[in-house]
């Protein structure tokens, strides 16, 4: 896991080169709206205020997570466009990310970290200490509910 964590890129957006962009574009769409069926507005106004966080494989960025800032998305820090490549889940690569942008979130002092999960991943994010906080609702059209993280 060590290895994964050194390897996982961080970066402002300013300091996104436009191909690294594309990439991080590409998988987003590739996953939330091709494979999971689910058109909705992925360029949010967030990105630009977000610390972006990926994994490369060939060249190729197969597993992202954005930091939104406080007082974005939710009055805390929140993780948000979590995401992996369907060929490239299940190797550890989304747990380093999630390891990595607590790290940052831990040093840079910036307190208690809430998501909104897919419902069906709540038992996966309580191993990295998140506890579901909110009823199950709909976010474009599938179940999620938000978890924190103290």
């Amino acid at each position: 896991m060590s290895s994964l964590l050194e390897s996982v890129i961080i970066k402002k957006f300013h300091d996104l080169d436009k191909l690294e962009l594309y990439k991080i574009m590409q998988l987003r769409i590739e996953v939330f709206v091709v494979e999971q069926d689910c058109p909705y507005q992925d360029l949010d106004g967030l990105d630009e205020v977000g610390t972006h966080l990926w994994l490369e494989q060939n060249n190729e960025v197969v597993s992202y997570l954005r930091i939104n800032p406080p007082k974005t998305r939710f009055d805390e820090v929140s993780f948000g466009r979590i995401v992996t490549k369907q060929s490239a889940r299940k190797k550890g690569l989304s747990e380093a990310i999630i390891l990595k942008s607590l790290e940052i979130v831990e040093k840079e002092g910036l307190g208690s970290v809430r998501i909104s999960a897919q419902s069906y991943l709540e038992k996966y994010y309580a191993k990295f200490g998140f506890v579901k906080c909110s009823d199950e609702y709909l976010e474009d059209n599938i179940p999620h509910v938000e978890m924190l993280k103290q």
